[in-house]
């Protein structure tokens, strides 16, 4: 890895284009141009661990993950409740991969368990390096997500996700392209290792976008997600499903549903299968919310990727409208749009408000182009870096917020109370008159 990075600046130039000035749509704030790329580096022996970050993984239990360059480094977590006193440890598994002249460290995926909700959690890699801590996420209400997706590893991802710190949540939200690296494999370590410092203090929970596909079709028949399925393994067979690219978890009485934008969703496919199970198998008196999260939006005003999310949507959207899905987050298009409640492309006050958060802080910059007019169904857009916080007061009430990354504060620009679809008895006559 380290004969990469010597060379990893250089190749950024050519794999960054550039972006001059960024617009908002609805409003007067203009962002300035991008920095240079942020780029992290290891400096530490090959035996510590790094890129460290945890994520759910079933029931009462949490995945820890980090790479080390040394290979002989035991798949091994110590933990315990008070700094430096690890009265469990537990064994994992770990994987490792080759991508053209790449070769990765090893990546340990270790499960720990059965944790206590709402408990910080010391705990130690691999019997080498720092202490670590996390805390799990609470049992019941409330509970807060952190939401950014098309994050990347620029300047403006780091002013993202140091907004991110300055206020607490439980688990985080990514709906898709993660590092873009797009087949420069070294700017995987470079993320992972910009994430540790948040990553390893509370669960990220992923799906795959885009540029997390990385074909190489001229060395092997095919590649897709292979440094993605590496190294973020997702609770995929927690929840039943055969691919890393689509599963479920619960957090305290929320019920979130991962799905693939790419790979085959239409009727006949193992993942819309899974996901009418999944969906028929929920208990709203026990999770009372539904969130549903991919990378390409069904629903957009933007002119970037226009139209790519139609199939999908077409092929999808009863299932989650039968279900009572209450929000949609996705990604793709470098921009923040909240619509309002909305099925089959007209206002419904029993489908779920759709928001494409996809302006974490990307070097391709943002998606400054809107159709005009603008759509009724759009409650609020703008073209800026930032991230979102949903905080799911009981099993009625909710509050979103968006939160503009203005440079060194942030701006709350959209903020909306609303129930979930549950609650109103309209919705659930509606719900019963279309079983899944």
């Amino acid at each position: 890895m380290k004969i990469f990075d010597l060379f990893l600046s250089f190749s950024i130039f050519f794999l960054s284009p550039f972006v001059s000035q960024a617009y908002n749509h609805d409003s007067n704030y203009t962002r300035p141009p991008p920095g240079a790329d942020f780029i992290v580096s290891h400096g530490h022996p090959n035996f510590y661990p790094q890129q460290v970050h945890v994520s759910l993984a079933g029931k009462d239990h949490m995945r820890v993950t980090y790479i080390t360059e040394d290979m002989n480094v035991a798949s091994m977590v110590e933990y315990g409740k008070s700094p430096k006193k690890y009265d469990r440890k537990t064994t994992g598994e770990s994987t490792s991969y080759r991508f053209f002249f790449y070769s990765s460290g090893k990546i340990h995926h270790i499960k720990i368990g059965p944790l206590q909700p709402s408990t910080t959690y010391y705990y130690r890699c691999g019997g080498h390096g720092k202490e670590y801590s996390f805390r799990t996420p609470p049992s019941t209400f409330p509970v807060e997500f952190a939401v950014a997706g098309d994050l990347g590893q620029t300047d403006w991802t780091v002013k993202t996700l140091d907004q991110i710190t300055k206020r607490d949540f439980d688990v985080f939200l990514l709906p898709g392209d993660l590092s873009y690296a797009d087949n420069h494999q070294p700017l995987w370590d470079s993320f992972g290792r910009l994430l540790e410092n948040l990553a390893s203090t509370r669960p990220w929970m992923v799906t795959e976008g885009n540029h997390e596909i990385e074909s190489a079709r001229i060395i092997e028949e095919h590649i897709s997600f292979k440094a993605y399925n590496a190294r973020w393994l997702m609770p995929h067979a927690e929840s039943l499903s055969h691919s890393n690219l689509y599963y479920s978890f619960d957090a305290a009485g929320v019920h979130i549903v991962m799905i693939g934008s790419y790979t085959h969703y239409d009727s006949h496919s193992d993942q819309y299968r899974w996901l009418r199970e999944d969906l028929r198998k929920i208990d709203r008196k026990r999770t009372p919310w539904l969130v549903a999260v991919m990378h390409t939006p069904w629903y957009s005003t933007n002119k970037a990727h226009e139209g790519e999310g139609e199939k999908m949507r077409k092929a999808m959207e009863g299932l989650l409208y039968r279900a009572q899905v209450d929000i949609v987050f996705a990604g793709h298009i470098h921009t923040y749009e909240r619509f309002r409640p909305v099925y089959n492309h007209k206002a419904d006050p029993c489908g779920p408000m759709h928001i494409t958060i996809g302006d974490g802080g990307n070097r391709e910059g943002l998606a400054y182009k809107f159709n005009n007019p603008r759509s009724p169904l759009s409650a609020f857009r703008e073209s800026s870096f930032g991230h979102g916080r949903l905080r799911v007061i009981d099993k009625k009430r909710a509050h979103w917020s968006w939160h503009r990354n203005n440079d060194n504060f942030s701006v709350i620009a959209d903020e909306v109370w609303f129930e979930s679809s549950t609650s109103s008895s309209h919705c659930i006559l509606n719900h019963f008159r279309n079983e899944l």
